[in-house]
Formats: structure tokens, sequence, C-alpha cells
């Protein structure tokens, strides 16, 4: 059995896999050395883990997972990846990027793929049918664009994320409701569309904490996949065990 944690920008989320079915998914302030004492508790056949983290975490959860584990792999761009990585720059590629790009193409392999990351920021992604991750886009977040409008404007408010359908607004706060929301959807759409042109049979995947927001708001059919980047570090965890 398999120890899947990742350690984000805004939340920390672990994740217990068996023969590739996630158990449990469970999201925590930290994770903290106690928590594994308990998985192992509930989980006597828990011996792999894999860490992925965008941020510092302490010496003592790394000593613990090292002294509890037969495998300990803590993810970095020289980690093995089942994909071919064709990104330039890759000790600078986010980790939930491309695990989330692994657990798209392990879900539908040899497909075309473009994986939409909705979190702090928006990622896209792109798989080609090769196997091959071919690299994508960086752009700022639901939240994130609510909050530049606050701080870098001398008097709009800081307004949050609630449902509204409307064209534009009739007040400030629906306004910015309509601008922000709007047009991520309309940078969405679009960006599918391009992909489109270019990649025949795309799939589209939406994961992150802003997945549901695009319900019903696209023109373009996409699937949901909340797990993904908990799949994608497992299978990476499973490949490193078969090299």
């Amino acid at each position: 059995m398999n120890l899947v944690i990742d350690i984000g920008n805004t939340r920390t989320k672990f994740s217990v896999f068996n023969h590739g079915e996630v158990l449990i998914t469970v999201p925590v302030e930290e994770f903290l050395p106690e928590h594994i004492e308990v998985l192992k508790d509930e989980h006597p056949s828990l011996d792999k883990v894999i860490l992925s983290s965008v941020k510092e975490y302490s010496p003592q959860l790394k000593k613990a997972l090292q002294n509890n584990f037969k495998t300990f792999i803590e993810l970095d761009y020289e980690t093995p990846i089942p994909l071919e990585n064709k990104y330039i720059s890759k000790k600078t590629l986010g980790k939930d990027r491309i695990a989330a790009a692994v657990g798209a193409y392990d879900l539908y392999p040899g497909t075309n793929i473009l994986i939409i990351d909705a979190g702090t920021a928006i990622t896209y992604d792109m798989v080609n049918d090769k196997s091959q991750y071919l690299g994508g886009n960086i752009s700022p977040g639901i939240t994130m664009r609510f909050k530049a409008l606050h701080q870098f404007t001398g008097k709009l408010p800081l307004v949050e994320q609630k449902q509204y359908s409307k064209l534009y607004g009739i007040t400030t706060e629906e306004a910015i409701l309509a601008g922000v929301q709007n047009g991520v959807s309309y940078e969405v759409d679009k960006t599918i569309e391009n992909f489109k042109e270019f990649y025949s049979n795309l799939k589209v995947i939406i994961t992150g904490g802003d997945a549901e927001f695009f319900d019903k708001k696209l023109k373009n059919s996409f699937f949901v996949h909340f797990n993904l980047v908990a799949l994608g570090l497992n299978r990476i965890l499973e490949h490193n065990g078969e090299n």
C-alpha cells in the first residue's frame, strides 16, 4: 500500500492507495509525524510513500517518513516519471503540474490531453499521445484576480467568489464579479479551443479547488477529476518501484 502526501500552496492532502485505487483522501492543516503512527495502525501494509511539496517542511517529518517506510521518494525534477519531459526548465516546473500530467495520462494513455488545474493559479498543461509532456501556461487563479483588483487599486473592494451569471454588473461589486468570473471562463474556453486547433481528439481534464466553478460555464466539454495530482504521484511512486 502507498501513502501520497501533497503539500500545496494553500492546503495539504494525503491519500492512501491500494493497487492503484484510492482508499482515502484527507485534507489537513499540516501533515505531522504523528499522522504516520495512526495511518500505520489503520493500514499495517503501508510501506511506500511519496511526498510532493511546493514549500519548505519540517526536517522531523522527512526523518519520520524515511524511518517508517521501506520506500520514500521526495519528488523533484530528477525523479524518474513515466512520461518524456520536454520542458526546458525542469527544475522550475511545478511538482503539482507534472504529477497532474502523469495522472491524466495514466487515465487516458495514448491520448492528447489538456490538463487544467484551477487553484491558486490556473495552469494549462499538455501531454500528447506519444506520452510526452510538452509544457503549458500559467495564469492567475480566481481568488488571486479578486485580490489583485483590491490590492493594486485605490478604491475597489475585495470581493469573494460567488454565484453570478449576468453578463455585466450594475454595482461595483457586481462589475468585479462579472469581470473576474466571466473573464476567467472566457479565458479557459478560448484556451481549450486554441489547443483543439493543434491537437486532434483532445481530452480536457479540469482539477483543483475551483474545478466545480466551471460546471455549465464552458462551451467546450471536459472531465473533472479532483484527485488527479494524487493519482499521478501514486503512479510516479509505482514507476520508481518498477525501475
